[in-house]
């Protein structure tokens, strides 16, 4: 099924793994697509979460990587593009796609701590500019509306009148980040219909993934999650073993010939 249909009815979830590896060990599960993390790339090279940290140059590198990993569709977490101007926001979506992925996010969020968000019609030129630099490819928009990441006054009202502004844009797939409660998320499915909605999972809320199936949810991403459970117990086992000596923190690893074979069975492919 090609990631277009994917978006067409039901619901899925899109994990987003960090490298190669990962993408291959959450390709063997079955899930049907995948999704690239800003988050996830850049601590994995020591770097904050930052688009001049990794720059356009290192994220397209962990992009292409991930691509070239697995058979899924792939979408990639462009952050805004990498570029404040149009025409290098234009040149750096041109460079996502020809990476091969099946789709690309653009955020709305322009960082700073004074004034974080691009201005709405800012943010709309900006994804019709993202939207025409696809120019025809089977390549789908999603286009993020930051709102309830900053202090927004009213982030729920804010980010349905940018995302339908989004999709008036182009989008093809819109998403708000950090909206949690049932009655937020159906507020935002039932003002974008039919567009399909994107909810980021990145703590257990009580929901599962039947809840935002039922709540119109078409896909769910866990953005730097699987990162950060890694880490934690990458550092959790570390701690044990430099404060107190123990290697307790060792018994929940993965056994060795089963990562082995995992990447044995890719390599002979």
């Amino acid at each position: 099924m090609s990631f277009r249909e994917l978006h067409a009815h039901g619901c899925f979830v899109i994990p987003n793994p960090w490298d190669r590896g990962t993408a291959i060990a959450l390709a063997a599960m079955g899930f049907q697509a995948l999704a690239t993390t800003s988050a996830g790339a850049c601590f994995a090279q020591g770097l904050p979460d930052t688009p001049s940290a990794l720059g356009v140059d290192g994220a397209l590198r962990n992009i292409a990587e991930i691509v070239d990993a697995v058979e899924l569709p792939v979408n990639a977490d462009f952050q805004a593009g990498y570029a404040s101007d149009l025409d290098g926001l234009a040149a750096n979506v041109r460079r996502c796609v020809a990476t091969g992925v099946a789709g690309l996010s653009i955020e709305d969020a322009r960082g700073g701590a004074e004034d974080p968000l691009y201005s709405l019609s800012e943010a709309v030129e900006r994804v019709r500019v993202a939207y025409a630099a696809i120019d025809g490819a089977d390549v789908l928009l999603t286009a993020r509306a930051e709102c309830f990441l900053y202090d927004h006054p009213d982030p729920l009202r804010e980010a349905i009148t940018r995302l339908q502004a989004f999709v008036d844009a182009g989008a093809d797939v819109v998403y708000a980040p950090g909206v949690r409660t049932r009655e937020d998320i159906s507020a935002i499915v039932d003002a974008l219909s039919p567009s399909p909605v994107n909810v980021l999972m990145t703590s257990d809320t009580g929901l599962t993934v039947n809840d935002l199936a039922d709540l119109g949810v078409r896909r769910i991403s866990v953005g730097s999650a699987l990162t950060r459970v890694a880490w934690g117990a990458f550092l959790s086992a570390a701690r044990r073993i430099a404060h107190d000596g123990s290697f307790a923190g060792l018994s929940d690893a993965e056994s060795f010939g089963a990562l082995n074979d995992l990447f044995e069975a890719q390599r002979r492919r």
